[in-house]
């Protein structure tokens, strides 16, 4: 079995409506609808699916840690705001980004067996969960989806 651990890890806490998740979605695919949502949700998971992918093969009772954000947001609600990047390096450069500012991002490439001729090719990103002030500073320039 794994469980989530949901205890807070420092002593503040965050206010309600402070923590959000973006999604990147590249729009110079020119993606069919349903591909784009797809893309989406299998981006805003992502920070949690790879992290119960890891524990499946650890001894019974792993435990999966949630940061201060991550369990206000799955408390408030899960909100998300889904934004458009118009190449891959400009998806590329959010990610690294928020890598570097040190907030969850995990990219998502889809396996091309649909789309894009058989290609592996990089559709959308995730950044967060985290405070919604050092997401924006990041992506606060880009166009809604």
């Amino acid at each position: 079995m794994i469980s989530i651990y949901t205890g807070f890890r420092s002593s503040r806490s965050l206010k309600m409506g402070t923590v959000k998740q973006i999604i990147l979605i590249r729009k110079d695919l020119k993606m069919r609808r349903g591909k784009e949502i797809a893309q989406g949700s299998h981006a805003s998971m992502e920070f949690l699916v790879s992290r119960v992918r890891r524990n499946l093969n650890q001894l019974p009772g792993t435990t999966i840690e949630l940061s201060d954000a991550e369990r206000t947001w799955i408390i408030e609600g899960m909100g998300k705001v889904c934004l458009q990047v118009d190449s891959e390096e400009e998806l590329l450069a959010h990610h690294h980004r928020a890598l570097g500012l040190g907030i969850v991002s995990h990219l998502i490439r889809d396996s091309g067996r649909t789309e894009f001729g058989g290609i592996p090719t990089l559709t959308a990103c995730a950044l967060g969960p985290d405070e919604a002030e050092r997401i924006d500073a990041i992506t606060g320039d880009l166009r809604l989806y």
